[in-house]
């Protein structure tokens, strides 16, 4: 599927602080910290991060200038569209909106995220979806870290137990914390995702990570799926829900450079997973391996201009043994190739221009990508779609 012309205006971007009298963004880290979000976020807000940033992560969200710090880390989101699409949607946008001009709280959530020992942080985010009328709990992750010295060299080290792979990413190249930073979700999207990007609050897992001279980052372990009660409890069970059979394992290896204002970085992460489709399981499983090749670079050395390039490749290899017995994928053997590219610019911490392309393509299969959706389907049964986004934005905080 392409859309053509579609444009979003975002009317509210606002984040409040519980505990506090200054708007900022996670205003808890900025509160912990001293520092304010243009520190640690490039343009102040989102998951855009900086130098400052990943190693603030990196070390479980527990640095502290040792004030104030003996109050809940609570914080506060609330962001609205207004979406119009040069044709309307039969049958509307969603469930409760017109086929076209809708405006909607996407989410309201909550944050609890900060410092909750010496060596222990969290990102738990719970989240009213205004499109959906529902509460989830969203992208969540509890870190343990420290560090070690060897022959003059430090290495950081940490465990982290999340809800969706790649969360616990310091990059912004990774599914979880890829651009667009914010989108409408009343306007069509395609379809057609991987395996590491579809399994978000519907799984639990653990990693280890190290960072070793702030040069090598490794980090490994593995998912599972949430048991259904436990998935109904958090408001995202789909009884037509692929899930995991067994464990998923996931790794993420990056090598990072910092120069003269200059900071780059080029990675590789992946998964493999045996899946039940459906949640059938008298087929036996489909099989997806996922490998993702990523770079970043980012100019930071004037704070007044910040130059940014980062680049992503994803390569998903599929044998739908058990799709294929059950009827539900054309052949046994597939794949599906992701691009995504942006260019970005930033002026005083307060300006911003975004531009970004995305494609996916994939073999044709007319059961998976069905040719009956007219907005999410495909008339070739090819998993086909090219996107140009241009994004300026504007942060008066931060």
């Amino acid at each position: 599927m392409i859309v053509k012309n579609t444009m979003f205006l975002f009317f509210s971007l606002v984040t409040f602080m519980l505990l506090s009298s200054s708007a900022q963004a996670l205003p808890s880290f900025a509160r912990q910290t001293g520092y304010a979000c243009s520190a640690c976020h490039v343009q102040s807000f989102g998951p855009n991060l900086t130098s400052v940033g990943r190693n603030f992560k990196l070390n479980g969200y527990t640095q502290t200038d040792g004030k104030n710090n003996n109050l809940i880390p609570l914080s506060g989101m609330i962001r609205g569209s207004f979406t119009h699409t040069q044709e309307g949607q039969d049958g509307g946008a969603a469930p409760r909106f017109g086929r076209n001009d809708n405006a909607t709280i996407d989410e309201a959530a909550v944050f609890l995220a900060g410092r909750l020992t010496s060596k222990i942080g969290a990102f738990v985010e719970g989240t009213y979806d205004g499109v959906e009328n529902i509460g989830v709990l969203d992208n969540t992750e509890i870190r343990f870290a420290d560090h070690f010295e060897v022959a003059g060299q430090k290495v950081v080290f940490g465990l982290t137990t999340n809800n969706n792979p790649t969360v616990s990413d310091l990059w912004n190249t990774t599914p979880t914390w890829g651009f667009p930073w914010s989108s409408s979700p009343l306007a069509p999207a395609q379809s057609a995702a991987t395996l590491i990007e579809s399994l978000g609050s519907q799984v639990i897992g653990a990693t280890s990570y190290m960072m070793i001279n702030n040069l090598l980052y490794i980090e490994a372990g593995g998912y599972t799926s949430l048991a259904k009660n436990a998935q109904k409890g958090i408001s995202v069970f789909d009884p037509e829900q692929s899930r995991l059979s067994g464990g998923a394992p996931y790794w993420r290896v990056a090598l990072q450079k910092d120069w003269n204002g200059h900071y780059g970085a080029i990675g590789t992460f992946g998964m493999h997973g045996d899946v039940n489709p459906q949640r059938i399981t008298t087929a036996g499983t489909d099989r997806y391996d996922d490998i993702g090749f990523d770079m970043t670079y980012q100019y930071l050395g004037n704070p007044v201009h910040i130059y940014e390039f980062t680049a992503t490749y994803l390569r998903e290899n599929r044998n739908m043994n058990a799709s294929s017995a059950l009827g539900l994928a054309d052949r046994i053997k597939s794949n599906l190739d992701t691009v995504r590219i942006r260019a970005g610019y930033t002026f005083q911490q307060t300006y911003g221009l975004n531009l970004f392309y995305n494609q996916t393509t994939g073999t044709a299969d007319t059961f998976i990508y069905g040719l009956g959706d007219p907005i999410s389907g495909s008339r070739t049964g090819r998993p086909l779609s090219q996107a140009f986004i241009a994004e300026a934005s504007f942060t008066p905080f931060g």
